[in-house]
C-alpha cells in the first residue's frame, strides 16, 4: 500500500510540473506591474484583477505580474524603467506632467464639481487630449483610469468659509499649484514631505493638513486631529498604464484582449472606491472625528482665478473650459 501511494504522489507530482511547464510555456509575454500601494490598497486589489482579466482574456499567452509598495521602485523611477524597458507597468497621474503638461489637469483644486463631472472631463476630449500628449511625450499609454478620493482639510476646528482661514498654517504636498490655491484661499500653506505631518500636528508646527481620507487614516491623523472639513477641493483620476514598447510588442488581438481588461478592470475599482469611501467615513467617526459640511462655492470661487494662473499658459484654456463646463 505504501509503494502504491509512493506512486500516486509522484504521478500526481510529475502531472503538476507537466501543468505548471505548460502554463510557463503559454505565456508569450510576461509584462511587469509596479506601484506605490500597499497589499490593502484598493489599487493593488485592481492590479490584481487586471492580472486575472488578462489571463483569462488572452488564454494564458499574457501574464501580468503585479509589484506593490514600490518594490520596482518609487513612482519615477518606475516610469523611468519603462522608458527604458526595464519595467512594463504602472499606476500613475499627474506625476506624468513632467513630460506632458496636460497631466497637471488631472488635479486642478476646485475644477472638477463632482465625481461625474471629472468622469465626463477624464473620458471626453480633453481626457483624449491628456493621454494623446502623454503617449506622444513620455512614450507612456493610458489604458483606463482609477478615481481618487476627494481630498479635505483637517484641523481641530470647524472651518465652513474661506473667511475663516487666515494665516491658517496647513502642510500641502510641494506641488505649486496646490499652494497657490491655498494662498488665495487666505491660508499659509507650507510643503512639507508626509512623513514629517503627524509630529508637525501635534508639537503645532502646524495646523492642519489635506489629503484623501485613506491617507488621513493611514497617516493616523485622527489621532491629532478631529474635524475633516468636506472642502473636497481636489478630485483627480490617475491612470494604468503600459510602456509604449511592450504594448508594441503585443499582437492585435493581444493588445484588443489587454485594452478590454483594463475596460472590466475599471468597473471592478469603481466598485471598489466607492465602498472604501463610505467605509472610512464610518470608521473615522468610530475614532471620533467629525465630518463638517462647508461652503464649498465659496471656497471654489475664492480658488479659480489663482489655480488657472499656476497652470502653464498654454494649457490654460483647457483649464477655463474645465472650470467653466
Amino acid at each position: 500500500m505504501m509503494f502504491v501511494t509512493k506512486l500516486t504522489r509522484l504521478a500526481a507530482g510529475c502531472a503538476l510540473a507537466v501543468l505548471m511547464g505548460t502554463s510557463a510555456m503559454a505565456a508569450e509575454v510576461t509584462l511587469k506591474l509596479g506601484h506605490l500601494a500597499n497589499e490593502e490598497n484598493i489599487w493593488h486589489k485592481a492590479a490584481l484583477k487586471f492580472a486575472e482579466e488578462v489571463a483569462a482574456l488572452t488564454e494564458g499567452r499574457v501574464e501580468v505580474v503585479v509589484y506593490p509598495n514600490e518594490t520596482l521602485g518609487k513612482e519615477i523611477d518606475v516610469i523611468n524603467g519603462m522608458q527604458l524597458g526595464t519595467a512594463d507597468m504602472t499606476i500613475t497621474g499627474e506625476s506624468l506632467q513632467n513630460w506632458a503638461p496636460k497631466a497637471a489637469l488631472l488635479a486642478l483644486p476646485y475644477a472638477y464639481k463632482s465625481l461625474e463631472h471629472m468622469d465626463r472631463v477624464a473620458s471626453g476630449e480633453i481626457g483624449d487630449a491628456i493621454e494623446a500628449e502623454i503617449i506622444a511625450n513620455a512614450g507612456i499609454r493610458p489604458l483606463t483610469y482609477f478615481a481618487r478620493g476627494p481630498r479635505n482639510l483637517s484641523a481641530n476646528r470647524e472651518i465652513t468659509s474661506p473667511d475663516q482661514l487666515n494665516g491658517f498654517k496647513l502642510r500641502v504636498p510641494n506641488v505649486p499649484i496646490f499652494v497657490a490655491a491655498w494662498q488665495a484661499l487666505g491660508a499659509n500653506p507650507t510643503p512639507m514631505a508626509f512623513s514629517e505631518v503627524f509630529t508637525s500636528l501635534q508639537n503645532g508646527t502646524i495646523e492642519g493638513q489635506e489629503n484623501p481620507l485613506a491617507l488621513f487614516k493611514s497617516g493616523g491623523f485622527y489621532e491629532v486631529q478631529k474635524v475633516v472639513n468636506k472642502t473636497e477641493h481636489v478630485r483627480s483620476w490617475i491612470y494604468l498604464t503600459i510602456a509604449e514598447s511592450s504594448w508594441d510588442k503585443l499582437s492585435e488581438a493581444d493588445q484588443a484582449a489587454v485594452q478590454e481588461a483594463a475596460n472590466r478592470t475599471q468597473a471592478f475599482e469603481r466598485e471598489l472606491f466607492l465602498a472604501d469611501e463610505q467605509a472610512l467615513v464610518t470608521d473615522l467617526e468610530s475614532k471620533g472625528v467629525k465630518f463638517v459640511e462647508v461652503d464649498q462655492a465659496a471656497f471654489a470661487a475664492r480658488a479659480k482665478d489663482a489655480v488657472i494662473a499656476a497652470v502653464p499658459e498654454d494649457i490654460r484654456p483647457l483649464a477655463e473650459q474645465i472650470f467653466n463646463n
